[in-house]
């Protein structure tokens, strides 16, 4: 009954099952009815059979022997980029606007909340609907977007006035944001500093710990100096924009905006900042008549792809070393770990199978093969190598339509490679599916391991499953899985590990090596209901050409046992990165801002590494939603898989909290009557019920404490009181 788009037809197929069951019924043998999930529940329940108890997943899934259904894992890259960009927007935007308040009219993050969620449906963000209505996911998205910027602007410009203790009136703070930051396209920072102006940076943290990241925007002065809120000058880096960066932003710039940009910013600015707790940070950008001082333009190095030398990467603790002569990663050396390994980074391209032979094509869902081809470099790959105090870029044009910049910072130990690909060329009538290849010594065993929805990491092994006898027909597609925070493997002595900026599809097809699908550009459909080839293309002024993807991905080397750590808190900051607003400052007063530093948390509090805060959301009613989760499996970590506290009355300083209630996770009914209503199954081949989880203990009344076991997710309706601004003075008459 049913399927896809039958139900604009609705009352054709009521009418013909209404019919159905009244003549079944007639019978009488029988009894049919609509049912309904709760009353087949009920009913399989009723039989009090024993049921098998399943610990792994379904991937990867196959509905013929060379169809499997692991090509979506990477369909619509850009799409899959987009949602999870505004996922952790989200995540921020509500929590400012809690802080700010909510407004009973708009603009609110609703209509984001909405896009969000309409974009979760199982032909939206799989990149497996058609390019029409891709295109209308894209645009609620940005529709959404746009209402909840408005959003986060008035409560940035709202918090850094709270010293008035006025409450947040109408002020005369602007802040702009820049979503298109990842084109090098932010109008807000491209402005002329020489004539006297400033530029205030406020930088949001919407984690629960104290964070200290690298902030890369681009300008157009060379003589800058960066100050943090005490007016101390901070170091600072420059280094040039390339032309390829700037192809692409003129290009996209005029795609998205609908005109051509009318400055073009000569540098990326970078600088470290340091930001509290659930709070923001405010730098000041300003010009000098002559180079700063703590102001360090990047050396250029430029290897002649000739000779043996080597050459060195990295100001910390991590180096990456090159070949000059073959302009390609060779070792990975972690002086802290005393990590030194072999590694080989490289391109590669499936040709997808036009199903000539059988009506199977790859498309949107399948991933098929046809042959795996290596990308060579178009003549000697030559290193273009930018050195400064904060960070080193690998800059490496692989060949015309794939261009890479690695990063290796001062501060971190793992490497970060941005990607440019696109456009796939397709001029020789074949579709391709383009990969990235991490190679190294380590003996994996055919054993490597992936995300589960970006909680726990399920084992996977090359040409196995564990419920049946595999028969081996797609050796490439057949062991390709889902990644959406990471995937790793381990042999007796180290670990490596890549975290990915959006889902994309992985495997490790040999031994020693992972791989990442990362764009996909097909030319004939795959029979599953698309009725479309996946040929993403972006048209300007007329012109037509493919999609080009940038994306990033995370590479990090540790000894045994000691991954997990950076995997969890990196993913972390991976989808919550540092939000950044700006506003034009005149005048010789540094910072007009009341408040320039700011956390939401209590003072000498910030959430333990091992929990992540999910939800802060204030309700219409005016209650909150609280959603907290433990970041770490059963013996993930020596230390962090343990038992985690979180203290709510630190959470919420400066205003009381009247009552609280545990929800179910989806928040729709307290927590200790859907447990009343809680079905316990029979385990098969056991006497027992189904196993209990560790679970943290009921909330204390008084202390107010939160108790999380490993991998658990804990919700709770809080309802507070006291009002937002001048409560420090209130809470501190009540005490006396």
């Amino acid at each position: 009954m049913g399927t896809d788009f039958k139900y604009q037809y609705a009352h054709t197929w009521f009418r013909n099952m209404d019919k159905l069951i009244h003549y079944v019924n007639q019978d009488g043998r029988v009894n049919a009815l609509y049912s309904t999930p709760s009353i087949y529940t009920d009913a399989k329940y009723a039989e009090n059979n024993s049921w098998p108890l399943k610990k792994d997943d379904f991937f990867p899934y196959a509905d013929s022997i060379n169809a499997y259904w692991t090509g979506y894992f990477t369909s619509r890259p850009a799409l899959k980029g987009y949602v999870r960009v505004l996922s952790g927007y989200y995540l921020a935007a509500r929590q400012l606007e809690f802080f700010k308040g909510r407004s009973v009219a708009r603009p609110t993050t609703d209509t984001l909340a909405d896009s969000l969620a309409i974009a979760q449906h199982h032909d939206a963000v799989s990149g497996t609907s058609q390019q029409h209505v891709a295109f209308d996911y894209a645009k609620r998205l940005s529709i959404g977007y746009k209402e909840a910027e408005e959003v986060v602007a008035a409560s940035l410009a709202c918090l850094v006035e709270s010293a008035s203790k006025s409450g947040c009136g109408s002020t005369g703070i602007k802040f702009q944001q820049c979503p298109l930051l990842n084109i090098t396209y932010c109008p807000p920072t491209e402005v002329d500093l020489s004539l006297g102006k400033k530029l205030a940076i406020l930088v949001y943290n919407s984690l629960g710990w104290k964070r200290d990241n690298v902030i890369r925007i681009p300008v157009i002065n060379e003589n800058v100096t960066v100050q943090d809120s005490s007016g101390k000058e901070i170091v600072s880096q420059l280094l040039p924009i390339i032309d390829a960066s700037i192809a692409i932003r003129s290009s996209y710039a005029t795609a998205y905006v609908g005109e051509s940009p009318n400055a073009t910013p000569k540098y990326w600015l970078a600088f470290a900042a340091s930001v509290p707790p659930l709070g923001f940070s405010t730098y000041i950008i300003s010009s000098t008549k002559q180079k700063a001082a703590n102001s360090v333009r990047g050396t250029l190095y430029t290897s002649k792809g000739s000779g043996n030398d080597t050459v060195k990467v990295g100001p910390g603790n991590l180096k990456l070393i090159y070949s000059g002569s073959e302009g390609k990663l060779t070792q990975y050396v972690n002086s802290r770990s005393m990590i030194r390994a072999s590694v080989n980074q490289s391109y590669s391209y499936y040709s997808g199978n036009d199903g000539s032979g059988d009506f199977q094509a790859s498309g949107a869902y399948i991933f098929r093969p046809n042959g795996t081809f290596p990308i060579q470099s178009e003549g000697q790959t030559r290193l273009t190598i930018l050195q400064g105090p904060l960070y080193d870029e690998v800059h490496q044009k692989i060949n015309s339509w794939i261009y890479q910049i690695t990063r290796v910072y001062k501060e971190k130990d793992h490497a970060e490679i941005e990607f440019t690909v696109g456009p796939i060329p397709i001029d020789d009538g074949i579709g391709k599916e383009i990969v990235t290849k991490v190679s190294t010594t380590m003996k994996s065993n055919k054993t490597f391991y992936t995300d589960s929805n970006g909680r726990d990491f399920l084992e996977r092994i090359r040409d196995y499953r564990a419920d049946w006898d595999l028969e081996v027909n797609q050796p490439v597609a057949g062991n390709y899985y889902p990644i959406n925070l990471g995937m790793y493997m381990k042999d007796d002595i180290t670990e490596l590990s890549i975290l990915v900026d959006r889902s994309v599809g992985g495997s490790s097809i040999v031994d020693g090596q992972l791989e990442l699908m990362l764009h996909r550009r097909l030319l004939q459909d795959d029979g599953r209901g698309v009725a479309e080839a996946l040929n993403e293309t972006v048209c300007v002024l007329d012109k037509c050409t493919g999609l080009s993807i940038q994306g990033k991905y995370y590479l990090r080397i540790d000894p045994l046992g000691e991954g997990a750590k950076w995997r969890r808190s990196l993913g972390q900051e991976i989808y919550s990165p540092l939000l950044l607003a700006f506003t034009e400052q005149d005048g010789d007063s540094w910072t007009k801002f009341q408040a320039p530093t700011f956390s939401g948390l209590d003072a000498s509090y910030s959430l333990p590494d091992n929990v992540a805060l999910l939800t802060l959301q204030e309700l219409e009613d005016g209650k909150v939603l609280l959603r907290l989760a433990h970041l770490y499996e059963i013996g993930e970590d020596k230390e962090l898989s343990n038992m985690a506290s979180v203290e709510l009355i630190k959470l919420f300083p400066e205003r009381k909290i009247n009552t609280i209630a545990e929800m179910s996770l989806s928040a729709n009914q307290e927590r200790e009557e859907m447990e009343k209503k809680r079905l316990v199954w029979k385990v098969e081949g056991s006497s027992h019920e189904e196993p209990n989880a560790s679970r943290g203990g009921p909330v204390d009344p008084v202390k107010l404490v939160v108790e999380l076991a490993p991998m658990e997710i804990r919700t709770f309706i809080v309802e507070l009181i006291g009002c937002r601004k001048d409560v420090k003075s209130e809470t501190f008459e009540t005490q006396i």
